[in-house]
């Protein structure tokens, strides 16, 4: 294999801040056995996971003058055999490397190999080189309003604003359908209440049974947890809409 350039000390402390995150990353005896698979030595056990991992990586690039046996070790750590079960954290893990790997061209596949790829220079070309929010979105076959209320966030992978735009855009397709103006528990009431009469302006399903009309109470209810999880009263109409005035 070719040597390959050295990463900055920037790019390094970055990854190893991925790799021992201290809720998400590796514990320390992962840690202990990823470093001696690729034969790199770890000098300061005792330390912190993130600190300990950017202190032996340092070294072996130092000693080697290039980062193979860096590149080598993310392929380890990421390799998808070990997230088998877990897909969602392994899209997760691997588009926040991918954020800092852009910035020396390359990039972690799917697959777990790694490829090259245009270089990154600012952090927005980082952000939408890792993507791996809204690919994670596409595969699930997420509804089409999704993406197009999240541009910005899902590129961003800001993972707030996403759910926060979505959330919006919900209320949005709710005033689309019913033609009312008003916002938030009001907005679900008027839309989907059964009230006197039984009928919703939008329903869910027939309402013929007590099972039916039991399951649209309880999307209606959902939608009104999610508004008051999510929302707040500055806020109402989507992003996307801004962009009409």
């Amino acid at each position: 294999m070719a040597a390959e350039p050295r990463l900055s000390d920037a790019n390094l402390e970055a990854l190893c801040d991925i790799l021992g995150d201290t809720g998400t990353g590796l514990i320390g005896s992962e840690i202990s056995r990823f470093l001696r698979e690729c034969n790199i030595d770890d000098p300061l056990p005792g330390y912190t996971k993130r600190h300990r991992l950017f202190e032996a990586l340092r070294q072996k690039q130092n000693a080697d003058g290039y980062s193979n046996a860096i590149l080598a070790f993310v392929k380890r750590v990421m390799d998808p055999v070990r997230h088998v079960g877990n897909g969602e954290y392994f899209e997760t893990k691997r588009g926040q490397v991918n954020m800092v790997l852009a910035f020396s061209g390359l990039e972690l596949s799917e697959n777990g190999s790694l490829c090259r790829s245009r270089t990154a220079t600012t952090l927005s070309q980082a952000e939408a080189a890792a993507g791996a929010l809204r690919k994670a979105l596409v595969d699930r076959k997420v509804h089409g309003d999704v993406l197009k209320f999240c541009r910005a966030e899902l590129v961003a992978d800001n993972y707030f604003h996403a759910v926060f735009e979505a959330a919006k855009s919900v209320a949005e397709k709710l005033r689309e359908k019913t033609g009312l103006l008003s916002d938030g528990a009001v907005l679900v009431d008027d839309a989907l209440g059964l009230g006197k009469a039984g009928v919703p302006r939008p329903a869910f399903n027939s309402l013929r049974t007590e099972s039916e009309r039991s399951e649209h109470t309880g999307l209606m209810n959902l939608i009104k947890g999610l508004f008051g999880a999510f929302r707040n009263t500055t806020a109402h109409r989507p992003e996307d809409s801004l962009a009409d005035y």
